[in-house]
């Protein structure tokens, strides 16, 4: 049938011709002669049904859509350049782009009582200010969500779940579906980005990795960087718990305690992940830091580890050990000291003295039977054995408030609490009582200036004691206060721990490592570089150089030692750690019957004295200055560029610096990446100059070497 409107004429045959002539069809592509009429194609009609129907089709499931899908969601506030909305269909807080509407991460806050009901977060109570939103959820929660806007370019949203009963689980679930995400809690097998890392739901706090290699590692930090330009800040003020589980979602729980607070988060977004990075770095970092004592960045340090059991084979192994590198020409170092041969030490000088009436410690006139004319690190904690006479002394003048106790539901009086610390019961330091931080100090500085030590190492933050302390107590605000104490013993202290402490100028000694070729050893090692950055912490000593494996047996009557190590990793290790703040050995190169690794050795430490460490001065004060990291991932040059957003086996020196080791076994050849679209780099071997944003493929690196690239300043 033909109607009106349609895209051909019909000519009726009874159609009255005039004289004149035809008015042309208003129809194009139909025409008629003055003497016959055209006739229709029949065809067209049916394609003209057909469009029709199909338009009808797509107008109702555009309506479908306005009306059914889009009715999910809801615009909560909105900024310059990016939106809060909520998503009641998944129960879900979408942060996205309002030009694009691409969002850029959405966070499952969890069922209600009904997991049918599709809540709407529709009632602002706080509608006379439109950078705020607050509500009732269900009768269960008190949501408040607050838009901050500044001229820096980025929007944060900050978001508070209140509890209205003690009976409320909350757990809030970011989506790490098409982001990679960087930041949060080290953990034994570091990965970047840490997509990939398979944590189930336990306390976020800091632990020791050698008693809880499940747990969190020793440097934590509540911020959170996604690849699209968003920053998520996890509130320090609430026992969390933090998983990240198979479904790839970054979790966080509320801990359940005895007092109700509140889920609190910030959500922060720019234009892109560096940018965002750098405006939490200042929040983080508000005032120009101090830096730590840099010397001992041209000081590699010396790890002696020996299996004695008194003073005098300590003296015998240490004499031996300062000869060694005497002979080698390696004796520009530290001596490192662990905590029980720290203690034997002290216990043989404090004996001489004793006998002899030495109450100084001028290393020019002592002469003493240990550590004369040598450079020594000394390890302390704020342990302290059951067993030991001090703690005994301290019960006696009732001190027990001088550790961390537990009151007794009696008559109120303190009980210590005592834990396992390297194989001994032990009782720990009060770090919130003066009177037992004033002993500690007391006690730290009059041994150390006993030994004369140039660096006292500080462990034991990381430690892990029973539930139910006083928050004050444990967790990170004991590595807060310990950090604060560190500082009153110098600024030649290091930590092995860190949790919002990136801003004191301290070195942080990074967590042990695996003798292995996997994430649990040397490729783990840049990963790792990348996490203490990226959360501030810039002066860090990587873990020792050759992990020994001593075999023991008799010889003659007494004890003789081994050192087995990899060749291969040795070298590879070698070549990741001359490009680090600091050098750290534990297997010297002398123990390897070929020459290749003590002269590998002294040209590693000879390129580390005369090119890394001028490079980390300088960037030291562009930290100050900018908050930007020393040692930064690739995508710090390229942050729009995708392809290095998962490249975990390189890392830049400032901007201008790259380097590429090799971490595969029996590999001499590597994939490099070099970022930086308009950018040019030049091999620092061989000078080729290669485009940035290029892949090399197979590009030969020899067992003796690392790649280095040198980015050239237009």
């Amino acid at each position: 049938m033909c109607r009106r409107g349609t895209v051909f004429c019909l000519i009726r045959s009874n159609l009255v011709v005039n004289a004149r002539g035809r008015k042309p069809c208003p129809h194009p592509g139909v025409s008629w002669h003055s003497e016959h009429r055209a006739e229709p194609d029949h065809w067209k009609g049916t394609a003209a049904c057909v469009a029709i129907g199909l338009l009808f089709v797509l107008t109702l499931g555009l309506v479908y859509w306005q009306v059914v899908e889009q009715s999910h969601k809801h615009r909560i506030l909105q900024g310059r350049f990016t939106g809060l909305f909520w998503e009641s269909k998944k129960h879900s807080l979408v942060f996205q782009t309002l030009s694009e509407g691409k969002p850029v991460v959405e966070v499952s806050v969890g069922q209600t009582r009904d997991p049918d009901l599709h809540v709407r977060l529709v009632s602002n109570r706080c509608w006379i200010n439109s950078s705020s939103f607050c509500t009732e959820w269900d009768e269960q929660l008190e949501v408040r969500m607050v838009l901050e806007l500044d001229e820096s370019h980025m929007e944060c949203y900050n978001i508070t779940w209140m509890p209205l009963h003690c009976h409320i689980d909350m757990r809030h679930c970011f989506y790490m579906e098409n982001i990679f995400w960087y930041g949060g809690a080290s953990v034994q097998a570091q990965k970047w980005p840490i997509n990939t890392v398979d944590f189930p739901l336990q306390p976020f706090t800091v632990s020791d990795l050698r008693l809880n290699p499940s747990g969190y590692g020793s440097v934590l930090g509540h911020q959170f960087f996604g690849s699209t330009g968003v920053a998520v800040l996890l509130s320090p003020d609430a026992p969390l718990n933090v998983g990240i589980d198979s479904n790839m979602q970054l979790c966080v729980q509320l801990q359940r305690v005895l007092v109700t607070k509140p889920l609190q988060y910030r959500v922060c977004v720019g234009h892109s992940l560096r940018a965002v990075h750098q405006k939490i770095a200042h929040e983080c970092i508000p005032n120009t830091p101090l830096l730590p004592n840099l010397g001992i960045l041209r000081s590699p340090l010396w790890k002696l580890v020996v299996n004695v059991d008194s003073g005098a084979k300590l003296d015998k192994e240490l004499r031996t050990f300062a000869n060694r590198l005497k002979r080698h020409h390696l004796n520009e170092g530290i001596i490192s000291l662990d905590e029980h041969s720290t203690a034997l030490l002290l216990n043989v000088v404090s004996y001489y003295r004793y006998c002899h009436g030495h109450n100084h410690s001028n290393r020019r006139n002592r002469n003493l039977p240990l550590v004369r004319h040598l450079n020594i690190s000394v390890t302390f904690t704020p342990y302290v054995s059951v067993n030991n006479k001090q703690f005994q002394m301290s019960l006696q003048e009732g001190n027990e408030a001088f550790w961390l106790s537990r009151l007794t539901t009696t008559q109120g009086h303190v009980v210590p609490l005592m834990s396992p610390w390297k194989g001994d019961i032990c009782v720990k330091l009060n770090i919130s009582n003066p009177a037992a931080v004033r002993w500690f100090l007391e006690r730290v500085g009059n041994w150390s200036a006993q030994l004369d030590a140039e660096y006292v190492i500080l462990e034991g933050g990381e430690g892990s004691l029973s539930d139910g302390l006083p928050e004050i107590q444990v967790g990170q605000e004991y590595i807060q206060l310990l950090a604060g104490l560190a500082i009153r013993v110098g600024r030649t202290a290091i930590m092995t721990s860190g949790s919002r402490t990136s801003d004191v100028p301290l070195f942080i000694m990074m967590s042990p490592l695996q003798d292995s070729w996997s994430y649990t050893g040397i490729k783990g090692i840049i990963p790792s570089i990348l996490h203490y950055s990226i959360l501030g912490y810039n002066f860090f000593i990587s873990d020792s150089i050759g992990k020994q494996l001593l075999c023991f047996w008799h010889t003659g009557g007494s004890l003789v030692d081994h050192m087995v190590s990899d060749k291969e990793l040795f070298i590879r290790w070698l070549e990741i750690a001359s490009f680090l703040p600091v050098v750290s050995f534990q297997t010297p190169p002398w123990s390897f019957s070929e020459y290749q690794v003590l002269n590998l050795t002294k040209s590693y430490l000879t390129l580390h004295h005369d090119f890394v460490v001028p490079l980390i001065l300088k960037y030291a004060d562009e930290w100050r200055a900018t908050r930007s990291p020393i040692y930064r991932p690739l995508w710090w040059i390229s942050p729009e560029d995708s392809f290095t957003f998962t490249i975990d086996d390189e890392f830049l020196i400032g901007s201008e610096v790259l380097v590429a080791p090799v971490t595969d076994q029996g590999a001499v050849k590597r994939n490099i990446y070099l970022p930086g679209y308009g950018s040019q780099w030049r091999d620092w071997w061989n000078g080729q100059v290669y485009d940035g944003g290029t892949l090399l493929r197979n590009y030969p690196v020899e067992l003796e070497k690392v790649a280095v690239f040198l980015r050239i300043k237009s």
